[in-house]
């Protein structure tokens, strides 16, 4: 059972190492023949000293890979504890280990996620996926609606403070694994433009609210669908350290993981594989 692995860091187990799968969602714009990129848009409810505030933030569909196996993964990375109960009971990949083993991991992560039916890591986004459109759309999310592909693992080999939550402000290193999807279905097409074009920032935050109120964690999320020459043209045109941070693109705040998505763009913190 997972829970002979322990959660949090201790003296010895404090880099955590996130590694998870990112998908370049692409659709065509049902009225024009122009080619659409898909982040997942969601609002958050914090709690601050003044009250209460949200946190807007765009970024690429995807989450941590799920550990098939985990006393194999043990067995050829050394010990580890998860990052929080949530992680562990998901077997999601956001683990602390020893700053020696990053080497180790990291050549052992990116090994094993090129294999199309690895027996340690999920290595495919289709759950991923089907999981973030239910939240954005509550849609079932079919794979005959979409085909997808694999196309480069990407490493950010300094430790960063990550913003997630359950280990807010911890160092960690990351790997993603980035693939290609293309939504076939016409009407799914058309049932994410809309849901992008109809549901504002402030329309989001209410719903984040209203979750807290039923009792949930305070979240919503809905879908950004952006024109993909644009915001490949935006990326471009700037200086390539600022692509190392969150920016802001027509009023939206673009997660830093959102250029690693994209073709042809050079991102100094990533290594692309």
């Amino acid at each position: 059972m997972n829970h002979d692995f322990g959660i949090g860091a201790t003296n010895d187990l404090s880099l955590r190492v996130s590694v998870a799968i990112l998908a370049r969602v692409l659709f065509e714009n049902p009225t024009s023949v122009e080619l659409l990129l898909a982040l997942e848009r969601k609002a958050t409810l914090l709690a601050t000293e003044n009250g209460r505030a949200f946190e807007v933030k765009c970024q690429p569909f995807g989450g941590a890979i799920s550990i098939r196996d985990l006393r194999a993964l043990r067995n050829r990375i050394g010990d580890f504890h998860f990052d929080s109960e949530r992680s562990r009971s998901a077997q999601d990949f956001r683990i602390f280990i020893r700053p020696s083993d990053w080497e180790n991991v990291r050549e052992f992560c990116i090994r094993h996620l090129g294999a199309a039916d690895d027996p340690i890591f999920e290595t495919d986004p289709e759950r991923e996926l089907a999981e973030e459109f239910w939240d954005a759309l509550k849609i079932g999310l079919k794979p005959d609606q979409y085909v997808h592909k694999p196309v480069a693992t990407v490493v950010e080999n300094d430790p960063a403070p990550t913003e997630n939550i359950h280990a807010r402000g911890m160092l960690t290193a990351r790997v993603y694994r980035i693939f290609e999807a293309t939504i076939s279905d016409s009407s799914l097409a058309q049932t994410m433009l809309t849901n992008s074009q109809s549901i504002s920032k402030e329309d989001l935050c209410d719903l984040a609210l209203k979750d807290a109120q039923n009792g949930g964690m305070g979240r919503a999320n809905s879908i950004l669908a952006l024109p993909l020459k644009s915001i490949s043209a935006f990326y471009s045109a700037m200086p390539s350290t600022e692509r190392n941070d969150p920016v802001t693109f027509e009023q939206h705040r673009l997660d830093d993981s959102v250029p690693a998505i994209l073709e042809n763009i050079a991102v100094p913190k990533y290594q692309r594989l």
